[in-house]
């Protein structure tokens, strides 16, 4: 049995299988490309399975003078299968009359593996009836010779068979190697779609895709709630930059995350600051109470990280409701952001508010006094509007 080292060659069977488990690498690229040489037949791995000795010499010394040198001798069609199961082939000399697994029966297993169905099988026997051609034939056979075997006929039919394979695997190649590119199209097309969701709202981020350039609407009902944290500023310059952050993005997190359970639109950070909407772009009538329900519940996470951290971080919310204009900005690094009296009014309600606590503006307490307790603290100065009546959010009633 001999079985010469194919050196850096590699048959299409073997490529097709790299590609399917680990891609279309550059040196696969590369072997694919000499794939395309039909001189690379004549490194074809080849299986001879003969169970008489005699006949595999001879047949072994045919195709060596023919120029095939890479041949696996197999003695019946058991040790075929065996090997078939442990390294790949290009193409299979193979007798029918042999004992333990005959040839018909090696035929009817390529046939159901669908793997190997299609690799290039050339029956060589004594069998010279019609029936039995006929058989093989159906059975999947490339070819049918008769013994003996001649040797002009032999290599006749090794090189259409194996030029015929060669074809049939560049295709299924190119074929994965598009199957390839198109899955990695859709996984980048989809990393893309992420990203742009994270900077947008998805109804916003689907009016982009489709060709819109400009996009600005009037909101004539909404909710906008700022939280900042009080004095970040001290314990920014006393904190490392790493730790910093890690903080600042463990909270922001959480707040990420009560935005999503509510069904709410975080506007953007600034600093130390969380700005978030409720009622746009999609409009509810329950913007105000969506709005209530997740300041309380970020004043619970906040007390939540300090107790983990062992931190007194402290925080301000201020909520206020009313029309804004609401819009992208940017061609290159989108924002979608909010501007209006109402926005400027949540920030100063924020700004002038007790820390640890939510504060309401009048607008907003007319929306929530029926589903929610509500204590007056009276009018405080809020920097470029003057005096406003402000209300503090006690909890659900």
């Amino acid at each position: 049995m001999t079985q010469p080292n194919r050196g850096e060659e590699a048959s299409t069977f073997e490529l097709l299988r790299r590609v399917k488990s680990g891609g279309l690498s550059a040196h696969t690229q590369a072997q694919l490309d000499l794939a395309q040489d039909s001189a690379t037949d004549k490194q074809a791995a080849i299986m001879l399975v003969e169970d008489s000795a005699q006949l595999r010499e001879v047949i072994t010394q045919v195709l060596h003078t023919l120029g095939y040198l890479n041949i696996t001798e197999a003695v019946d069609g058991q040790m075929a299968l065996d090997l078939l199961a442990q390294r790949e082939f290009d193409l299979i000399v193979l007798d029918i009359e042999m004992p333990r697994v005959n040839g018909f029966e090696v035929l009817a297993a390529l046939k159901q593996d669908p793997a190997r169905r299609h690799m290039p099988v050339i029956v060589a026997s004594g069998l010279d009836r019609l029936d039995a051609v006929v058989r093989c034939i159906e059975l999947g056979a490339e070819d049918f010779m008769p013994k003996p075997v001649n040797a002009v006929l032999l290599g006749a039919r090794l090189a259409a068979s194996l030029e015929r394979k060669r074809l049939r695997d560049l295709e299924r190649l190119r074929l994965l190697a598009l199957q390839q590119e198109k899955q990695l199209l859709l996984a980048e097309q989809a990393k893309s779609e992420s990203l742009l969701l994270n900077i947008l709202p998805k109804a916003i981020a689907e009016r982009l895709k489709s060709g819109e350039h400009t996009i600005a609407e009037r909101h004539t009902d909404v909710t906008v709630l700022f939280a900042d944290l009080v004095d970040f500023s001290t314990l920014a310059n006393n904190t490392d930059a790493q730790e910093l952050v890690a903080l600042l993005n463990d909270l922001f997190s959480r707040f990420d995350h009560l935005a999503d359970r509510h069904g709410l639109e975080k506007i953007k950070t600034i600093g130390d600051c969380y700005l978030l909407v409720g009622g746009l772009p999609e409009p509810s009538s329950r913007h105000a109470t969506e709005v209530a329900a997740i300041a309380l519940e970020m004043l619970a996470a906040l007390a939540d990280l300090n107790r983990e951290r062992g931190l007194k971080l402290h925080m301000r919310i201020g909520l206020n409701s009313g029309p804004v204009v609401a819009g992208v900005i940017g061609n290159r690094k989108f924002t979608y952001d909010l501007w209006g009296v109402a926005v400027n009014l949540a920030q100063r309600v924020q700004a002038s508010g007790l820390p640890d606590r939510v504060n309401v503006s009048a607008n907003t307490y007319e929306l929530l006094k029926q589903d929610f307790r509500l204590t007056e603290r009276g009018t405080v100065e809020c920097k470029g509007i003057g005096l406003v009546r402000t209300y503090l959010l006690e909890g659900k009633t």
